[in-house]
């Protein structure tokens, strides 16, 4: 449970610098802008399941309108995470949840798996995010996990 609260606090830190970086290089990219706000509402995609609700009214891929409605759900998302991982007990995390994925496909999956495709998700997009960045000349946002556990 300590390394899933730790990779979790990794995730809440690496989204606000990843926000901070594109606030900072006035990104208009909107490429960028639907990348960053696709790994926000995955992450409420996938917290809705672990609580047991529906996520078919979350589309995953739309064009962001900026990025102050953006970091509120990446907030809101960290708030609600917490919430969640605080009163989940070790035994729970091989809990197997049912859910339909946004297609409505079945699928179960436990609480574990679920946390680390979060994880692993936002780590992904992220990178490609950085990449971009580079790219068009930005400095990009410094969100390795050795980083992080150096604070």
């Amino acid at each position: 449970m300590k390394t899933i609260k730790c990779m979790m606090d990794h995730l809440y830190w690496a989204d606000g610098r990843i926000l901070d970086a594109l606030e900072e290089n006035e990104t208009k990219n909107k490429d960028l802008l639907k990348l960053v706000r696709h790994v926000a509402v995955a992450e409420r995609v996938w917290l809705s399941r672990l609580q047991g609700k529906g996520s078919a009214q979350y589309s995953l891929w739309e064009e962001a309108g900026d990025l102050t409605m953006i970091r509120t759900m990446f907030e809101e998302n960290t708030e609600q995470y917490r919430i969640f991982i605080e009163g989940l007990e070790e035994s729970e995390l091989d809990d197997m949840i049912d859910y339909e994925n946004q297609s409505g496909v079945p699928f179960q999956t436990s609480v574990r798996d679920i946390l680390s495709q979060v994880i692993l998700h936002g780590q992904y997009h992220r990178g490609q995010i950085n990449r971009t960045l580079r790219i068009e000349s930005a400095e990009p946002a410094q969100v390795d996990y050795i980083t992080f556990a150096r604070l």
